[in-house]
């Protein structure tokens, strides 16, 4: 069965059926094999500012559902790196923005079938939220985050799983249909348990995944070239961004073992920063021997966004679940605040004596 954890299931009103933590329960499995079995017209639709994850788990399965002969089309509420422009079907799949309002709530209204990949809550979807909710089509969300809400009519929910490309790949299994994931929906599944493990060294990398990489190295997939496209094509500014930030913006407190990262919206365009250019900047204050937690604040045009990393017991998704409107996964997670850069870098630190504990052990 594709979870290993105990398995729940909850009868909720209009027949909805949800499973959180769960092994596949026969019910669940066969409700999306009628899903599965019947050709629709389908939106899948993922977070906003999208990771490999979103957008691998989002490809691989249009591209296992277009096998299936449904009509898909992946909708994404904001732009997308374009370290994962290179992913099959990356080219259909459409981003979000004013002007094309009215042609994504058109594919909205008019699916049959809304899957929602990577994301648990309505508030990730930025401007697609209210049109997904005021959708009739039949919703199903797929996801490896904590405290899932209540939108959807089928849920699959296992923060166990070390991705939701993870999950998109043993469902196929377990649906009969693994013999269709081929190179291509490989490749964008690949991309999205591998960057989300950290390249397979994170705490919650686990035997599955090291099975799907081994599997499809069998089959032909050529993995140093999805990690050479993820993580080694940067552009010129991207570096010398990179450059600026740790030379001029990294602060180390060791009485906290913390380390955070500042940006503002100026510094942002005065590098020509595109969508996904600070992704894994948080990752090098974290690398600082003896700190235990990092922090990346970045001001946006309406608020801050907050990027939470840990190691081990520090559980940075209750400190941005409470204190900064977020959440995520223990080691992984972020917020947002309405507050200036300023005001939310002063509220993070005056924070940092109540979690003192958690942080040093004292």
């Amino acid at each position: 069965m594709i979870f290993n954890t105990f398995a729940a299931l909850f009868c909720r009103p209009a027949g909805r059926l949800y499973f959180t933590a769960c092994r596949m329960n026969a019910s669940v499995l066969e409700a999306l094999r009628l899903l599965v079995e019947r050709p629709a017209r389908v939106v899948i639709t993922t977070h906003f500012n999208p990771d490999a994850d979103a957008i691998g788990s989002s490809l691989g399965w249009a591209g296992y559902l277009q096998q299936k002969g449904h009509t898909v089309t992946v909708i994404t509420p904001s732009e997308s790196p374009q370290y994962l422009t290179w992913m099959p079907g990356f080219e259909a799949v459409v981003a979000y923005r004013p002007a094309l309002h009215a042609q994504v709530a058109g594919l909205i209204a008019q699916a049959e079938v809304i899957y929602c990949l990577d994301f648990n809550a309505l508030s990730r979807i930025h401007e697609l939220a209210p049109l997904v909710q005021a959708a009739q089509a039949r919703k199903v969300m797929i996801d490896h985050h904590l405290l899932p809400e209540d939108f959807t009519d089928v849920a699959l929910s296992d923060p166990a799983a070390a991705a939701t490309a993870q999950m998109i790949y043993q469902l196929i299994e377990e649906l009969g249909d693994k013999n269709l994931i081929d190179l291509g929906i490989g490749a964008c599944l690949y991309a999205g348990f591998m960057t989300d493990t950290g390249s397979f060294r994170h705490p919650n990398t686990n035997h599955a995944v090291h099975r799907m990489a081994a599997e499809l190295i069998a089959q032909g997939l050529q993995t140093s070239r999805v990690h050479q496209a993820i993580y080694d094509t940067n552009s010129f500014d991207r570096l010398q961004f990179l450059g600026h930030v740790l030379s001029k913006k990294l602060v180390y407190l060791p009485e906290f073992r913390t380390a955070y990262i500042t940006v503002t919206n100026a510094e942002m365009q005065a590098f020509h920063s595109r969508t996904g250019d600070t992704e894994g900047f948080v990752n090098y204050a974290l690398s600082i021997e003896n700190v235990v937690m990092a922090v990346m604040l970045t001001e946006r045009e309406r608020e801050v966004r907050l990027s939470f990393r840990s190691i081990g017991d520090v559980p940075v998704n209750e400190y941005a679940r409470e204190y900064f409107s977020g959440g995520g996964h223990k080691n992984a997670a972020g917020g947002r605040s309405p507050l200036s850069l300023e005001a939310t870098l002063n509220r993070f630190l005056s924070l940092l004596p109540r979690w003192q504990r958690q942080l040093t052990g004292n």
